[in-house]
């Protein structure tokens, strides 16, 4: 073994022992806080399906809200296309935080609705904005033979938009969809602001009452780091299943 093979060997020894250090050092004291508030750590993972919840959920209606704007900004009529435009400037040019305030405050603010239902409307909204420039990209990778053929064949456009279109550009545009599901999921972390009883509103909650900080937030990142972690993996597994049907 030669010199710099030595070297290369030992500076990653000691990176592999300073890891194995960090791991050891916080699940002592993950246990120690959990042998002290074994209640306060179940709650703060029991809160994730909140946060699963509303970004699931979110995720789907932002998917039907999306792909209509994304088939308007397509469309032959100019004031389909502007309106449609300037939603996804507005969503996408504001802060999520100030867009779920004025729903809840002014928008829901005279009536009493679920906080979930406000938060996955709030979010939904948001990410239909994002969703319709994944979509429209997805659209005009369409093949347009297939939409030519159609209509050669007196194929209405509603039915050829849902028969064949948006499969097809769902079907294209399915990892970085499934992306904006795990970008959900960490800017979900603000409903706390409202109320929902998320894993920052219930780790809130758990620093509060136990006067520490490190490890409730230690815990909340954790699970938030799973959840995202579990979602990126889904999103590479569809990739390569979707790379390997298109070239059979």
């Amino acid at each position: 073994m030669n010199k710099e093979s030595k070297n290369g060997l030992i500076k990653a020894l000691k990176i592999i022992i300073t890891l194995i250090l960090i791991v050891l050092f916080l699940y002592f004291l993950l246990y120690k806080f959990y042998v002290r508030y074994p209640n306060h750590v179940i709650n703060i993972i029991l809160a994730a399906r909140y946060t699963i919840i509303i970004s699931i959920a979110s995720a789907f209606f932002g998917l039907l809200l999306g792909t209509i704007i994304a088939l308007n900004k397509s469309s032959k009529i100019k004031l389909l296309r502007t309106i449609a435009n300037f939603y996804t400037d507005l969503f996408r040019g504001t802060p999520v935080i100030l867009q779920l305030s004025i729903i809840y405050f002014v928008v829901f603010g005279a009536f009493d609705v679920n906080l979930l239902i406000v938060a996955i409307t709030s979010f939904s909204l948001n990410s239909a904005a994002y969703i319709s420039e994944i979509m429209r990209a997805g659209i005009q990778n369409v093949d347009k033979g297939q939409i030519e053929a159609a209509k050669a064949m007196g194929v209405r456009e509603r039915d050829i938009a849902t028969d064949i279109v948006i499969p097809q550009a769902i079907r294209k545009t399915l990892p970085p969809l499934i992306n904006e599901l795990a970008t959900l999921i960490k800017e979900s972390s603000v409903v706390y602001i409202i109320g929902v009883s998320d894993l920052m509103y219930v780790t809130d909650r758990v620093t509060a009452g136990t006067f520490l900080y490190f490890e409730p937030l230690l815990i909340a990142g954790i699970c938030y780091y799973v959840l995202v972690k579990i979602t990126t993996i889904l999103g590479k597994y569809v990739e390569v299943k979707l790379s390997y049907d298109k070239n059979k």
